[in-house]
């Protein structure tokens, strides 16, 4: 239902009785990031102008220019507020849009012809709702709305730009629905398995190619090279830890709709290895009608869940590891519908989200989940594994930045959210380059980082493996096996402070021989990944038999794993979570803690790509992570 609260009484009247607003000329305020047919969208016609649209306008909130500064007192080991953790209220506190935001659009939109009764301002103040028809919108907006078409998926619709006044456009930070025309996040970074010469890069709905090797179960410490295992695992970082404080601790990893997990395989590989957990399952949060399938389907849709969960419930047993399962089987959805999930105050009336890019709930279409948007459903685990990924292209500015304030701000508030960077080096999903546009392009030659692992408050995870021949007591290398480790550049988020120097001495003592047409050489963009873990290789049972399996999709989880047990062991002692670590990876005085990755590279858009290198690089990162050198360490904190 509608809620009957509308605006705040002492907003509603400054409306009424403010004097009309002040008239000026509309200007650009956000234009589409990549045209739709680029994606499979073509143009079909005029939106009806009598359809009725939920839009949704997004104030621009306080003390953003703040978020880094406030999220370092808390994350940074030497910083005097280090874990002081703030609360969802907190959080609420410190960044609502001001009343003379809400007031300034409310006035606009009374005087564009929306009376005030239907304007509704939601719990964080974060977003004025209402609903109106596209001639209201097409008027108000100064744009067109169009309906296009896709082979497989239907219908959409959306504009190419539109535009504000002056002087409303400092309190919007962007409209929904409006330009944001993109996909679903794709599965897996490109989850590989060994299947000849034919390797795909998946989609949601594809997958890989099929296996054509059956992996036997005869692998030991002496084979690492060729099957990696929870035993190769604990060997090459020194996982030595039992979990003491699993019932206060939380581990979370998300998965999309259609992808599941399937429970025989779960047993299938816990017999084969650490057969005490045969039976265990995953604690399942249903996201917006998801559905979890029991009965093996396929590689494409069961190796991610079946990967994750296996080796996420291997690392960190007898800890429960929460399964987000995210979207139902018609809609499905996009990374703003785990967010709503974790954090009511990300919520948005109607769940707020972008209908091109996120699942919208309750869901029309025919068999769709029609029950309310799961807003604040579940706590935020204290880390979260995301296996899934888009290309950065493919987003606006205004997007990308709203969704990466909320990552900075589960910072804040103590989660840890790890993001596999890609498996395509340099390039983005399916080995997609760019042109000089930065449109994506048959033969592109331009970088085109992933998204969000772009993001600098994720901490974006790469992939390295042991290489062939060598043992686990042997440095590793950079993936270069099926996979190459996404890393590079972001075209629109700044370097953050914390990295600020280790990326600059990158640059001046390794500088990259390609142009700044290639990829962002500013100096002053934010580079991933931060961190990696071996993704080649692994040991996975999916659909009743195992399989080697490639990909950030793998060393996302692991590290996850690990970042878990450190948890433990603070609980253990009355600490709190670590929260946003990646101050801690990037600090002067715990980079003897990673295990640096001197070789091998990240190739992609017809070029080597970057090369791993002493210190950080945007192939590898920080390095490989010890577990017992960091555990040591993060006991010392507060």
């Amino acid at each position: 239902m509608r809620p009957t609260i509308l605006l705040p009484a002492s907003i509603f009247w400054a409306c009424v009785y403010a004097a009309p607003s002040t008239q000026s000329h509309h200007v650009l305020h956000e234009k589409r990031a990549v045209e739709p047919h680029a994606l499979g969208w073509f143009q079909d016609r005029r939106l009806d102008a009598r359809q009725l649209l939920p839009m949704r306008f997004g104030l621009r909130q306080q003390n953003m220019h703040r978020l880094e500064e406030l999220l370092l007192e808390v994350s940074d080991p030497l910083s005097p507020k280090y874990n002081q953790h703030y609360t969802p209220a907190q959080i609420i506190d410190t960044f609502a849009p001001s009343d003379e935001s809400i007031i300034a659009v409310t006035q606009w939109l009374v005087d564009s012809g929306i009376s005030s009764d239907r304007l509704h301002l939601d719990g964080n103040k974060g977003w004025i709702h209402f609903d109106a028809t596209a001639g209201e919108v097409e008027d108000i907006l100064k744009t067109e709305y169009y309906i296009y078409v896709h082979s497989s998926r239907g219908e959409q619709y959306g504009c190419h730009n539109y535009s504000l006044p002056a002087h409303i456009r400092d309190h919007v930070d962007l409209i929904k629905p409006t330009v944001h025309f993109n996909p679903h996040p794709s599965l897996p970074t490109s989850l590989q398995r060994r299947a000849g010469k034919n390797l795909g890069a998946p989609s949601i709905h594809g997958g890989p190619k099929k296996a054509t090797d059956n992996v036997p179960i005869t692998p030991t410490l002496s084979n690492c090279d060729q099957f990696i295992t929870p035993q190769c695992l604990r060997s090459l970082y020194s996982i030595y830890y039992k979990p003491l404080s699993a019932k206060e601790n939380s581990f979370g990893v998300v998965a999309f709709t259609p992808q599941s997990y399937v429970p025989s395989d779960l047993d299938l590989f816990f017999k084969n290895f650490p057969s005490s957990q045969v039976g265990a399952r995953p604690k399942t949060v249903l996201i917006d009608g998801a559905v979890v399938k029991s009965s093996p389907q396929s590689f494409a849709l069961n190796g991610e869940s079946d990967l994750d969960l296996e080796y996420a419930m291997s690392l960190t047993y007898p800890q429960t590891v929460t399964l987000l399962q995210t979207g139902d089987e018609v809609e499905g959805a996009g990374f703003d519908n785990w967010l709503d999930a974790v954090d009511g105050s990300f919520c948005k009336y109607k769940g707020g989200d972008d209908p091109s890019q996120d699942g919208m709930y309750p869901d029309t279409l025919p068999g769709g989940y029609k029950g309310k948007a799961s807003c604040g459903i579940v706590a935020p685990p204290h880390v979260v594994s995301v296996s899934y990924i888009q290309d950065e292209y493919t987003v606006t500015p205004a997007f990308a930045n709203r969704q990466c304030y909320e990552y900075g701000k589960l910072g804040m508030m103590g989660t840890t959210v790890f993001h596999s960077s890609g498996d395509n080096g340099v390039a983005g999903n399916g080995g997609v380059c760019l042109n000089s546009k930065h449109q994506p392009a048959s033969g592109g030659t331009v970088f085109n980082p992933g998204f969000p692992v772009s993001c600098p408050y994720v901490t974006a995870v790469g992939a390295t493996q042991i290489n062939p021949g060598k043992t686990v007591n042997d440095p590793e290398g950079a993936c270069e096996q099926v996979i190459y480790s996404g890393g590079g550049f972001s075209n629109i988020f700044p370097m953050p402070s914390f990295q600020e120097s280790v990326v600059k001495t990158f640059l001046k003592s390794h500088p990259p021989p390609y142009t700044k047409g290639q990829f962002n050489n500013s100096g002053n963009a934010r580079g991933f990944p931060d961190i990696s873990a071996n993704g080649a290789n692994f040991v996975v049972a999916v659909d009743g038999k195992f399989e080697r399996v490639y990909g950030t999709s793998a060393s996302a989880p692991v590290v996850a794993s690990i970042f878990t047990l450190l948890n433990d062991a603070r609980l253990a002692v009355k600490k709190g979570p670590l929260g946003f670590v990646n101050p801690l990876i990037y600090s002067p005085m715990t980079r003897l803690l990673f295990n640096d990755i001197t070789s091998g590279g990240n190739q992609g858009c017809g070029t080597p790509g970057f090369t791993a290198t002493t210190g950080w690089d945007p192939v590898t990162g920080m390095g490989t992570p010890n577990f017992v050198k960091l555990l040591a360490y993060v006991l010392t904190l507060a």
